[in-house]
């Protein structure tokens, strides 16, 4: 399935396949903006084992401006994963229209729950979207985590 959303003037969010330019664009985001700031990088063997996950990214023209991996878990759900939002552009809703437009696109490939594993200064926004923190605190990536999910069914059965 390849979707793409046409939003106001040259905005669009679109799903990407692996190893295309704009995933490539997608990778240097994420980098910037979740590994870089930890003094963590990718594998290469961790950039190859994406190649069944779901990318989609928030773009105008050729700039990337937003990204989002997901990935389909044994359980059922699939899980969201490598949210980054290049920071120019942060708190300007993008981060928003992203997430629904996962959830959205899960919805219609099968998947009735969405989960996560939440930066902690990242708890509020995923809150404001309707996700519930399940379980304590724990470490990941060297910082505070905590897993988060959202029944896709019941948010979305008015839409």
């Amino acid at each position: 399935m390849h979707y793409v959303h046409k939003l106001k003037g040259h905005r669009y969010i679109s799903v990407v396949a692996h190893g295309s330019s704009n995933y490539w664009h997608a990778v240097d985001l994420r980098y910037a903006v979740l590994r870089e700031p930890l003094g963590l990088n990718y594998t290469r063997e961790q950039l190859l084992a994406e190649d069944k996950d779901i990318h989609i990214i928030y773009y105008t023209d050729s700039i990337v401006m937003a990204t989002l991996m997901l990935t389909p878990t044994e359980n059922g759900y699939i899980k969201m994963r490598q949210v980054a939002v290049d920071e120019q552009y942060q708190g300007a809703g993008i981060g928003a229209k992203l997430v629904e437009f996962s959830e959205a696109y899960a919805l219609d490939l099968g998947y009735k729950h969405m989960e996560m594993h939440a930066r902690k200064t990242a708890v509020p926004f995923y809150l404001k979207q309707g996700y519930k923190i399940i379980g304590n605190e724990f470490m990941e990536v060297t910082i505070p985590h905590f897993k988060m999910s959202k029944d896709l069914l019941e948010a979305w059965k008015d839409r």
